[in-house]
């Protein structure tokens, strides 16, 4: 073997003296952050803190600036950590999130806010709401859409009658295991515990590896974990958290259906986010009951060349047969392109809901 070209030692003591510069410039961080909060407060005793279109530029600067070795994603999720644990100083924030804990949800949310944001499970996606309306949390963190079975229902529902405001978003890829414990028998798993969307997403898998089985949908995959601990014939389909935290062994990794298959949560909060000049908004319209009134809504967005992002109908609350429009597109209630088309659509539709303008999801 050749020599080593490079002395280890030397090497070891170079890390070591960044390590240092790290830790120091990082604790000058988190004193700065110190001082704007108390800035802020002396300013305004209420002052919000968390301000989600300077965390999206900070972000968004970082993977710009990157010129590796690690990845632009690997490196935003680094100074994700930083910036959780300085706000975590100025004020640490609650997140309540469609629980039990180790779901999907919490994942997103801890992968949005950081993990010293102080994350609160609720049991179903309007007590999400509910405990944000409250101001026993200051934001909330549901499941809006999924690229393999479309909308959640129930999350799109809540947005009619809650005054909540959406101010981001979070796209969580979201990769299936089959979950066992230390005392379950392999060769005799007769049942399988899960989310009904998850065993939808899995679907093809199971019937080719488990076509007897029975499938048993729950509230959670979290739950579906909890439940196979005390049961030697049964397994689960969920996600790394949940694995962790309940204990259990992958005996198959990755069985969704689809590769690329992801989950979008929306950050709902009381606040309105000013730019941050890579936004989306989202939209509910009630139309009027008659011809082309589908054809009268987009047109707009035609003319004012306005990418729309997503279309979803819902039965309205008012009537038979009635239905309301859900709304995204790119751009900012703020930009003058984005007024004039809503002013247009309101002199055309019955009603019109701004559910909030929010920057596009960075990581």
């Amino acid at each position: 073997m050749s020599e080593t070209p490079v002395n280890l030692d030397e090497l070891r003591n170079r890390i070591d003296a960044i390590d240092t510069e790290i830790l120091r410039l990082i604790s000058e961080r988190a004193t700065c952050a110190q001082t704007v909060a108390q800035v802020k407060t002396a300013e305004d005793p209420h002052a919000v803190f968390y301000r989600p279109e300077r965390e999206a530029q900070v972000l968004r600067r970082i993977m710009a600036l990157n010129a590796g070795p690690l990845d632009s994603e690997e490196m935003a999720r680094l100074f994700r950590e930083i910036m959780s644990a300085c706000l975590a100083l100025e004020q640490p924030v609650k997140v309540a999130y469609l629980g039990p804990e180790g779901t999907f949800t919490q994942q997103a949310a801890l992968k949005h806010f950081g993990e010293s944001a102080k994350s609160l499970p609720m049991a179903a996606i309007d007590e999400v709401f509910r405990e944000v309306e409250a101001g026993a949390a200051n934001y909330g963190v549901v499941p809006v859409e999924n690229s393999t079975e479309g909308v959640v229902n129930h999350t799109l529902d809540s947005f009619m009658d809650s005054s909540m405001k959406i101010s981001g978003e979070v796209v969580l890829r979201i990769h299936h295991h089959l979950l066992v414990s230390s005392t379950t028998r392999q060769d005799k798993i007769s049942r399988i515990y899960s989310h009904p969307q998850s065993f939808a997403q899995c679907r093809k898998w199971l019937d080719a590896h488990y076509p007897q089985a029975e499938r048993v949908p729950v509230s959670s995959n979290a739950e579906a974990a909890r439940l196979v601990k005390t049961e030697w014939h049964s397994a689960a389909i969920a996600g790394d958290m949940a694995a962790k935290l309940y204990g259990l062994d992958k005996i198959a990794e990755k069985i969704e259906d689809r590769p690329d298959n992801s989950t979008r949560f929306l950050i709902i909060g009381h606040e309105s986010v000013p730019m941050s000049g890579d936004d989306k908004t989202s939209l509910v319209v009630a139309m009027r009951n008659q011809p082309g009134a589908l054809h009268d809504l987009l047109e707009p967005f035609h003319r004012h060349q306005i990418d729309l992002t997503r279309l979803e109908t819902r039965p309205s609350r008012t009537g038979a047969w009635n239905y309301v429009f859900f709304i995204d597109f790119k751009g900012h209630i703020d930009q003058p392109v984005v007024v004039a088309m809503l002013e247009e659509v309101r002199l055309r539709a019955a009603e019109v809901k701004v559910l909030g303008s929010y920057p596009q999801g960075v990581l």
